[in-house]
């Protein structure tokens, strides 16, 4: 393939692609039997890489009634997409400000005849009416109908979710590679997967796990209860585990408190290269001083600030909004910072995301410029928050072309500025 007329580092190139990497960049002419892409003009980069989503969760969405805000905001509206749905229903996005707190009984009241299950927006929490109950074998230990960190649990009880479709979805927004944050996956499981054209990094398989050709291995995934205290014994032992066979962490941290647990578990434990901390979503002033002793790569959502901005407005001070999602604070201190979606629980699409980094209302001062947010993305799976990749000759052939010179689709991010996405050389 010859790529004619790409804008690459401010000029335009043709570039030649053979079998799964470029090979020449310069002024060339189309050889025989070579097929011939023309960017006029359109900025080529390196594929953007996602580093944190759940590729599962994300194709079961597609499918999935959406119950929580801004579709749903109340308990009629809630009633009435449950009801309108055919058969089992799914229903992700929930948030307590539709309807209270939800447990069996609530659930049965709406729907009573079919199974139900709703998840918080969260992600770690699912709701589920009797008949789900009863379908998913969990009646006895789950009486309320509310499971925590269940989907190992439930993921059995329901219909394998279709790869493909996320594969393409990813690759109209431009992403070729992904590194997916779900724990604890079976070999079953990551053969799913396979269905992806991108590149697959996991966090949720074992050391030592034997995987498919176009995947790897990351930090091993540790996931604590969000809903009870943090543990700071069972975390230290479990990441002390962990470095003993030579792999990093990426420890989850969403609240303020549990934050706090992790920098002081790193900071008595140790860490070593690739260690990670996924969404720091809350981040006070006073400990960025301690993130930028331990120094450990954070995986931050900026998509959320935006998205969410109406609920963070009415249950979070004021003066707490900057301690969301923190980017350049971040940065000022030299941590190395990767933006990511958490896809399903925000929008997929890192264009949107690129755009909340640039553009976020609360707490501007972590604003960082398209351009920054942009690099993270085009950081490599296996060093987010790294120098970005570039179009060279020998690189891989994961390439996103866009319809306009990069400028303008920094100026205002959006996904339809993407014309054609390659992953290994093929168009995805």
């Amino acid at each position: 393939m010859l790529i004619t007329r790409a804008e690459f580092e401010g000029r335009l190139v043709d570039v030649r692609v053979r079998g799964e990497r470029v090979t020449e960049l310069g002024d060339l002419r189309p050889g025989p039997g070579e097929e011939v892409v023309e960017a006029r003009g359109g900025a080529l980069l390196p594929g953007l890489h996602d580093h944190h989503l759940h590729l599962l969760s994300l194709a079961a969405a597609a499918s999935s009634v959406r119950c929580g805000p801004p579709e749903v905001r109340d308990l009629d509206g809630l009633a009435r997409v449950l009801r309108a749905a055919e058969g089992p229903v799914r229903g992700i996005g929930y948030h307590e400000s539709v309807a209270g707190i939800l447990d069996r009984h609530a659930l049965d009241r709406l729907v009573p005849d079919r199974p139900v299950r709703v998840q918080h927006r969260g992600g770690a929490l699912w709701m589920l009416n009797t008949p789900a109950l009863a379908e998913a074998g969990l009646t006895e230990r789950f009486p309320d109908g509310r499971l925590w960190r269940a989907d190992e649990e439930l993921r059995g009880s329901q219909p394998p979710p279709d790869l493909a479709v996320v594969g393409r979805r990813l690759a109209a927004v431009g992403i070729t590679g992904v590194t997916d944050a779900t724990p604890r996956l079976s070999e079953d499981t990551v053969r799913l997967l396979t269905a992806l054209p991108q590149r697959v990094r996991l966090l949720g398989v074992p050391t030592g796990a034997r995987l498919p050709p176009g995947f790897e291995v990351g930090p091993w995934k540790i996931l604590r209860p969000d809903h009870e205290p943090p543990d700071w014994e069972a975390l230290r032992d479990e990441v002390a585990r962990v470095h003993a066979e030579g792999r990093a962490v990426a420890i989850h941290a969403v609240t303020r408190e549990s934050l706090v647990v992790t920098l002081g578990v790193l900071s008595e434990v140790g860490t070593i290269p690739g260690d990670r901390i996924e969404h720091a979503a809350i981040v006070g002033a006073e400990a960025i001083p301690l993130l930028a002793e331990i120094n450990p790569v954070v995986v931050t959502q900026p998509g959320f600030v935006t998205e969410r901005e109406p609920e963070y407005r009415r249950d979070i001070p004021a003066d707490e909004h900057a301690d969301l999602y923190r980017y350049a604070s971040l940065l000022d201190v030299g941590l190395r910072v990767a933006p990511s979606s958490d896809a399903p629980f925000a929008d997929v699409d890192p264009w949107r995301t690129i755009a909340a980094a640039a553009r976020r209302e609360l707490g501007q001062f972590e604003r960082v410029s398209a351009q920054r947010a942009l690099e993270g993305y085009l950081a490599p799976l296996s060093d987010p928050g790294g120098a970005p990749r570039r179009v060279t000759a020998g690189a891989p052939a994961d390439l996103c072309l866009l319809s306009v010179p990069l400028r303008e689709a920094l100026t205002c991010p959006d996904s339809g500025f993407v014309a054609a996405t390659w992953c290994r050389g093929r168009r995805a």
